[in-house]
């Protein structure tokens, strides 16, 4: 009994200093091991969630509708034919300035997957225009330097279309074919930007917008601005 009073007595500072210094002794017992793992293990352990990233998910399955491969290729029939029509026939081009590979991008978005962010209006006009102005401005400045020229038209296209919520995949190809598509497309300078850039997105919209809407399943735009 006198054992079990003794114990109790036992201040209260003096049980939280004991418990601090166990602490503090089961941390310096670790303490090499740890320092061993160090740096190796911080490395592996980052490295190891880096390659998680590439692993992916499982993909969602999706329901497939003939009726949206339909008007998918309707819509893309119609929107290209347009172009090639206004090119060849409206304009009197020879040079093909109206069918950039970019239209073609687009015309994937516009009429495959109409309700995504990417192939809403503003991101089609904004992101093909700014990418245009971003390419013809780094051609201009970087005349003699084409592999430069490339390369930045295209990284300065993506940050542009950042900084204004006009992000569209095909810009950054807009962006590069004003910079590698020879005299035809340099020579107009900035009214590039205007035709065939402007022009040619402003005809896919058009058609994206009587098109896509006769389907019962689509609505097109999702949103304006």
């Amino acid at each position: 009994m006198s054992c079990a009073m003794k114990i109790h007595r036992i201040p209260p500072g003096d049980i939280v200093a004991r418990a601090l210094m166990a602490r503090r002794a089961h941390k310096s017992a670790r303490r090499p091991a740890a320092a061993m793992r160090g740096f190796w293990g911080r490395t592996r352990t980052r490295a190891l969630a880096y390659a998680m990233k590439m692993k992916g998910a499982p993909r969602p399955a999706s329901m497939l509708y003939p009726v949206e491969i339909f008007w998918s290729f309707v819509g893309s029939l119609i929107g290209m034919g347009l172009l090639s029509w206004c090119n060849h026939v409206l304009f009197g081009r020879t040079d093909n300035l109206l069918l950039m590979g970019t239209f073609g991008a687009s015309a994937m978005l516009l009429f495959g997957a109409p309700a995504v962010p990417f192939a809403q209006p503003r991101n089609v006009l904004g992101g093909h225009v700014i990418s245009a102005l971003v390419g013809v401005a780094v051609f201009k400045l970087f005349p003699d330097l084409p592999s430069l020229a490339a390369a930045l038209s295209v990284s300065l296209a993506i940050a542009a279309m950042h900084a204004t919520a006009t992000l569209h995949p095909p810009g950054g190809g807009t962006a590069l074919v004003m910079v590698t598509s020879g005299p035809a497309m340099t020579d107009l300078g900035f009214y590039a930007a205007l035709f065939p850039t402007a022009t040619g997105a402003a005809i896919l919209v058009a058609v994206a917008l009587v098109t896509n809407n006769l389907s019962r399943r689509r609505r097109y735009p999702a949103a304006w601005w």
